[in-house]
Formats: structure tokens, sequence, C-alpha cells
């Protein structure tokens, strides 16, 4: 079966994580993405994280499955003739460059759109462009000090601190390939393509204050910041022979806990009573679980909180994470084989179809492996008298 954007093409000018991750989920939903990557070594994830053949890394080997390559040196005019062919045979077109870099190489919106008119013309840029900070580089712990994020930490730990995943880059890319779909539904409405632009800054602003712009929705503004989830003392729990995540939530999950640790008689406690008081007392609520988590074994926990329906989880490494019971009954990692790095296990998309899943269906490009291929499709040979990058031939 197909996936639900088969039939689509997407022309992918982006790097590291935040563009490859957006195209990613495009590809995995049956896109044609086909990579445009600059000389001398193309897209920057090839060599992010650990890398046992040069060019492969395991970050660039799970970002980019699904996608085709093609070798460009985009400062040559003879090879921007190759892309705006590319360009007129494409739906979406995709870069996470800085506005003013994709300008000078006459790749901005209204070139591309006067190239093909319908076209979805996709970016992903660290600052919205209306303003001051439009022309400011962007990075992901650049974006997690500027929008809240490290406050959090000064809020509940009393010092700055990052958050220990490239948050910013995959909130950002999932919204970018969130708007270029509703961007395509709009154009099968309308036959009208336009200009999508996702910001990482203003991003990840709305993704924290979801919850935590709390008070500050109100005029006069009140205490902004979700109280509970900035305890201190919100931690997963430690037990006799480690740690544990417990959160019994709703007030039958609480009267459970209560009552299965023999306390029943703290549901009438007006610190505890209710969902708002748990809220407000969320510092002294956790205090005391975590003064009698101690007493019993991380399973022994586990069989408490299974039995009486209490959401609980243990504390699972990374490394366990494919070895996990549900995880392999779901098939969440498989296995494929790439022609240059062997046998590799990949993450596939969470998103499950049923009449058009999401797939695997072609490993990771080698740098500009794809590049004769695409300029044969493209009416131009192999790509004699053009000036493209030259690709890798291993």
């Amino acid at each position: 079966m197909s996936g639900p954007l088969t039939g689509f093409r997407v022309i992918d000018l982006t790097t590291t994580i935040l563009g490859p991750y957006a195209t990613q989920s495009l590809g995995d939903l049956g896109a044609d993405v086909i990579k445009v990557e600059s000389p001398p070594t193309g897209d920057l994830a090839r060599n992010l994280g650990e890398v046992r053949d040069v060019g492969m890394s395991g970050t660039y080997l799970n970002l980019n499955r699904n996608k085709r390559s093609i070798a460009l040196d985009l400062k040559s005019k003879k090879a921007l003739e190759v892309m705006r062919k590319l360009i007129a045979t494409a739906d979406v077109f995709l870069h996470n460059m800085r506005p003013i870099a994709i300008a000078r190489l006459g790749l901005g919106y209204e070139e591309v759109c006067g190239i093909k008119a319908d076209i979805i013309y996709a970016e992903g840029v660290g600052f919205g462009q209306s303003g001051p900070y439009r022309d400011k580089p962007a990075f992901d712990d650049v974006v997690q000090a500027a929008s809240g994020l490290v406050d959090m930490f000064v809020k509940r730990d009393g010092r700055p601190s990052y958050v220990p995943t490239a948050i910013a880059d995959k909130v950002t890319g999932l919204h970018l390939s969130q708007a270029v779909v509703a961007a395509l539904l709009h154009r099968v409405r309308t036959g009208e393509g336009q200009k999508v632009e996702v910001p990482m800054f203003e991003t990840l602003v709305a993704f924290n204050l979801v919850e935590h712009m709390s008070g500050g929705v109100f005029e006069p503004p009140g205490e902004v910041g979700y109280k509970r989830l900035l305890e201190a003392s919100r931690r997963p729990f430690r037990t006799r022979d480690g740690y544990i995540s417990i959160l019994p939530y709703t007030d039958p999950q609480w009267l459970r806990f209560f009552a299965a640790i023999g306390r029943p008689q703290l549901m009438d406690d007006p610190l505890y009573a209710t969902y708002r008081a748990r809220i407000e007392n969320a510092e002294p609520l956790y205090q005391f679980v975590a003064s009698i988590t101690p007493e019993k074994s991380a399973s022994e926990w586990m069989d408490i909180c299974v039995s009486n329906d209490i959401p609980c989880m243990p504390i699972l490494t990374l490394g366990q994470l494919a070895r996990d019971v549900h995880l392999r009954a779901v098939g969440m990692f498989e296995d494929h084989l790439h022609p240059v790095a062997g046998c590799t296990h990949l993450v596939r998309s969470p998103m499950l179809f049923s009449k058009s899943p999401a797939s695997i269906r072609r490993p990771a490009p080698r740098y500009g492996e794809h590049t004769a291929e695409i300029m044969r499709e493209l009416g131009c040979g192999n790509g004699e008298g053009f000036v493209v990058a030259q690709a890798d031939k291993s």
C-alpha cells in the first residue's frame, strides 16, 4: 500500500536536524524526497554522532531514509539551472537556510514561485522574518535559552540547563512538516501554492507556553509557569533498588494509591482531596510519596501500581529501548540493510494509518548517490554539460 503523500515530490535543501526531520516525516508518508547536497561532503548530519563509515553517522541514517541525494554546487550557474529544472517538477521546496543566504542563491520565494506557480515554498528559520531578530543565526541551544525553556530549570533547580535532546529542532521540524501537509491540502482544494514559514523561536515559545502561560493569559496577568511541573520534588521516585515513575493523577487514582499504601484517610486531607488542591500542594505531596518509595523495590511498586491501575513505568535507559517488550511487539525498530553501513536498526514512524501506511522504503543515500539518476529524469542525460558537485562513488 502507498503512503498518503505518494505522488508528491519534495525538494529538500536542508541540513543537520530541523529540516531533515521535517522531510523524513514527509518521506515516511510516501513523498518522493530529493535531497540536494552541497560540496564537498553534503549534509552536516552525516558526521553528527557516532560514525562507522565516512559520511554515514547513525543520526544521518535515521533522519534521511526515504530520500534520494543529488550533489549540486549551487554557486555554479549551470548547477542552478539544474535546480530550476528540478523545482519545475516539484510540489514542495523546503529549506532551512537563513533567508539572506537562500536569497543570495536566487532561490527566494518569488524566484521559486516564478518557476512553479503552485509550489509550496516552506522554510524553517531561526526567527520570524517580520521581527527584529530575523537575521540572527539560531541553533537548538540558543533557541532553548531564548524561549523560556532554560528558565524552567532555573525555577526548578536554581541554575540554568539545556534539555539534553535537540528539542527546538525536532519540534520545529514536526510543525514544518505539518504546515507543508496543510498547504498541500489547501492546494488540492484551491489550486494555490503558498509560502510557509516556521520559525524555531516562535515555535518553541508556543510549545512551552501551552501550559506555562498559565496566569499570563489573564488581564491583569497572573503568575507565569505551571507550578506542579516546576516543583523541585517532581522527579522519579527512589526505591529500595533504583528509581520509578509513579503518577496518580485523577481523584480515583489517588484514592486507590492512598488505599494501597494503607493511608486512605489522606484523600480526606484538604491538601490532597481535590485535583486543584493537589496542584497547589504538589511539593508536599511529592515529598510524601518520595518518603515512602524507598521502603519497597521498584518491582514491588510496579506490582502495586499495575494491580490498582495507577500510571507507572520503570526508568528505561536509552540502550534498553530497543529491547523493550512493548516496542518490540509494535515493531518500533526495523532492521534495514544499507549498502555501505550494513545492517541498520531504524526507528519507524510512530504514525499508523489503516489504509495508507507510513513506511521505510529506501535507505539513507550516500552523498550524491542519485545524481545521475535524477539528471536523467530531468532530461539532462547523466549531467553532461552541467557543472555539478562530484558525487561520492563509494
